[in-house]
């Protein structure tokens, strides 16, 4: 049977100790309570609650240094990147109302397991597999719907004391807050939580030694205690799922029938086809074009955006966006002091306009979703075209 105190979760399975601390992520407690634990119980392995992404970037100053954009936008990662900031940028603004580091808790385990020589695990599964699972998960109108809670959550400026802070981790609070999430994502909690309390689980339950530390978020404790007693295959957690076939049909179904549209009514029309085609590469052109200006994007992206807008969105394997972005990316290069500035500026609304690495993100982001309302109206109006000319 398990053993509780307050944040403090003993389990027995098999003939080892596995003590778990739920922690806030961005709490001076937890921190302080993560090194007392560790070292005065001295196990022989700490598990914390991260990736070898993450772990990287809070064991490396300087890795946003190193990040090229270019890549990132050619591997179309652009919108990954930017959910990610935006979901940190939350946690990193209460880390900065109370003075501590976020993740301080994760940082004084890594530097607790060094103290007592014990085996440091990184127990958590890789970010981009959970964010992959997740967009997979929620479906086309989850996604717009997800996309927009998280942009809204930039102009959260609320603050909390620390003692709201701690009731978070209060087992009826969390399962509260838990609840809510999922009545409006249900699919987004199982990848989000359920699944990573599978994989947290079994990576605790194979930490070497008979005495096993885990320094947890205080919303994976009842999940962990859980599946901790079941074996799951990392393996299987750790894939992500192929694309459907069906979105992909559709992506090319529709090109092929506007192309098809305006073909027939060239023939039958002439004037009307050609007045199609304007209709079709002004209604795209403009909306890509309005997506890159409301970011704030130089007069060449803009441009861009517009031209190739009408013939991206007639082929599902390009998008408006990453011309337009790789078009700013190289004239308005990021420099180390953005990259140095990026954990400060995604604090506000304005520092993400600013910053010359998220405005390339935002640039993708609003270019691709311009062209996307583009489609739709242009589509529409090549239909009606073609209907008046039957």
């Amino acid at each position: 049977m398990p053993e509780k105190n307050n944040s403090i979760t003993r389990l027995n399975l098999d003939g080892k100790e596995f003590i778990l601390i739920g922690t806030a992520h961005v709490s001076r407690y937890s921190a302080e309570k993560v090194k007392e634990v560790i070292e005065s119980e001295r196990p022989d392995s700490v598990c914390i609650e991260l990736d070898e992404q993450r772990y990287q970037t809070i064991t490396d100053g300087n890795k946003w240094r190193n990040t090229d954009i270019f890549k990132i936008i050619k591997e179309k990662k652009s919108t990954l990147l930017l959910i990610n900031l935006v979901l940190s940028s939350f946690q990193k603004r209460i880390a900065k109302q109370f003075g501590i580091n976020a993740g301080q808790e994760m940082i004084q385990g890594i530097e607790s397991a060094t103290t007592i020589s014990a085996n440091l695990v990184l127990a958590d599964r890789n970010i981009q597999t959970t964010f992959s699972r997740i967009w997979h998960g929620v479906g086309f109108w989850g996604k717009i719907r997800l996309i927009i809670e998280i942009v809204f959550s930039i102009f959260n400026t609320e603050e909390i004391t620390e003692e709201d802070l701690e009731k978070l981790k209060s087992q009826d609070m969390l399962n509260s807050i838990l609840n809510d999430l999922t009545a409006s994502f249900p699919k987004l909690k199982y990848h989000l939580v359920d699944e990573r309390d599978q994989y947290l689980a079994q990576k605790i339950k194979e930490a070497p030694g008979n005495k096993v530390v885990a320094v947890l978020g205080a919303a994976h404790i009842p999940g962990v205690k859980e599946e901790i007693y079941k074996d799951h295959d990392l393996l299987a957690l750790s894939q992500i799922p192929a694309s459907s076939r069906v979105p992909i049909i559709i992506g090319w179904a529709i090109p092929i029938l506007i192309i098809a549209l305006i073909a027939y009514t060239f023939i039958s029309n002439p004037d009307a086809g050609v007045q199609q085609s304007i209709n079709w590469v002004l209604w795209t052109g403009s909306f890509a074009a309005l997506g890159t200006a409301l970011a704030l994007g130089h007069p060449l992206s803009i441009l861009t955006a517009f031209i190739v807008a009408p013939l991206t969105t007639l082929h599902p394997l390009l998008a408006a966006g990453w011309f337009a972005g790789l078009v700013q990316a190289y004239i308005r290069r990021p420099n180390v002091r953005d990259f140095e500035n990026l954990s400060e500026d995604i604090f506000s609304l304005k520092g993400f306009w600013n910053n010359k690495i998220t405005r390339i993100l935002l640039i993708v982001t609003l270019a691709n979703l311009g062209a996307t309302v583009g489609t739709i109206i242009g589509g529409a109006d090549v239909v009606r075209l073609f209907i008046e000319n039957l």
